[in-house]
């Protein structure tokens, strides 16, 4: 059984639903998922999970969620090489420039396919 990690950062409680879809899908799946929000996960549960899906919706100027999810975020990177990893979330303004960026950073050393997220296109995402 596959063991999933499901982390968001929510501020209105959109990327929350979302956050619950994923975990169920990946439950329906039959992994073994947890879900965190971005405050109680850091690099160093990485290698407790055999993927993991983030969640964030997009900020101001089309980025990450800085006060929290972005520290978390980037704490994690070093360890994204060879995890097969979920992106997803939600924007409105944009045009998910914010979205193609984040997946471009995951794409440097883990597994992270292509296919539907939330927005108005297709973004980053993968099975878990």
């Amino acid at each position: 059984m596959s063991k999933v990690a499901i982390v968001y950062w929510s501020g209105t409680g959109n990327t929350e639903q979302m956050a619950e879809s994923v975990a169920d899908g990946a439950r329906n799946a039959g992994a073994d998922v947890t879900t965190f929000t971005a405050a109680e996960f850091d690099a160093d549960k990485m290698d407790e999970f055999d993927a993991i899906a983030f969640g964030c919706p997009s900020m101001g100027a089309e980025q990450l969620e800085e006060d929290e999810f972005e520290p978390m975020f980037t704490t994690c990177e070093s360890k994204l090489s060879g995890k097969k990893i979920a992106l997803f979330g939600s924007y409105g303004w944009g045009d998910g420039e914010w979205m193609r960026n984040w997946g471009e950073t995951c794409l440097k050393g883990s597994v992270l396919g292509r296919g539907g997220a939330t927005g108005r296109s297709p973004a980053a995402m993968t099975a878990l």
